[in-house]
């Protein structure tokens, strides 16, 4: 009396073998699902490849000519540096900015800089999470170069007062970051100039002063704002170094 009744099935009776409906589309999900894969996962890994191209990307900085800013040399834990690419699309680089650029082929390339990628945006991306966690570092093709922008077109540099300051504009300029190492040479900046910097260039110098080839050395001067590849903004790693870029 208590329950759902039990209906005994005779032979002339007739059996609904129809699948159950909630079934059916369960099975029609899972097989979407199963089918979207492999192009979600193109997808993610073009949107990783795109994003060093065209947004941001990781370098390592491997030499000290930003010292104290950036840190990098030979058997120590370089920086891991995010490079910026969309910020220069709507503005021109400024004094002071931090920058990554392409080396003319005027310089002289003397000094390994910023190891950039192996022409493959897949591998490159991939290589960027790498290095962000210093499994690996980047192998280059080509080298890139990181410096601070010192003057923009239009202004006069030269070196330096009594102070030992660059004078942009026979103004002297207050570099906070700046840093002499001891084994490079004299504390003190070399001279040069006045140089006027053409519309369209940059002129741009390591903070480590005494240690780096920069617009100063002879052959290179300015360069141009085309050259620059996106603004240093923060470094990712080591983890007791992470933070912006100043």
């Amino acid at each position: 009396m208590f329950g759902r009744p039990i209906r005994e099935v005779g032979d002339g009776d007739v059996v609904d073998t129809r699948p159950d409906e909630q079934a059916v589309q369960a099975e029609k999900r899972t097989g979407r699902r199963i089918r979207r894969g492999p192009v979600l996962l193109l997808v993610a890994l073009l949107v990783l490849a795109l994003i060093p191209v065209f947004v941001a990307r990781i370098y390592v900085i491997p030499s000290g000519s930003m010292e104290r800013t950036l840190h990098g040399c030979a058997g120590c834990d370089n920086d891991r540096v995010l490079v910026d690419k969309l910020t220069y699309r709507l503005r021109d680089p400024a004094p002071g900015d931090v920058v990554v650029f392409a080396v003319p082929d005027s310089w002289t390339n003397s000094e390994l800089e910023v190891p950039s990628g192996s022409g493959n945006p897949v591998l490159d991306a991939v290589a960027q999470l790498l290095a962000l966690v210093g499994i690996t570092s980047h192998t280059a093709d080509e080298t890139d170069y990181v410096k601070r922008v010192i003057a923009v077109g239009g202004q006069t540099v030269a070196c330096c007062d009594e102070r030992n300051r660059i004078l942009v504009d026979g103004v002297g300029v207050d570099e906070p970051f700046l840093y002499f190492l001891p084994e490079a040479g004299p504390l003190r900046q070399a001279e040069f100039g006045p140089v006027h910097v053409p519309d369209g260039e940059l002129w741009l110098m390591g903070d480590s002063r005494n240690d780096s080839v920069d617009s100063r050395a002879e052959g290179n001067g300015p360069v141009p704002v085309s050259q620059v590849i996106g603004e240093a903004r923060f470094i990712l790693w080591p983890f007791d170094r992470i933070g912006e870029i100043r």
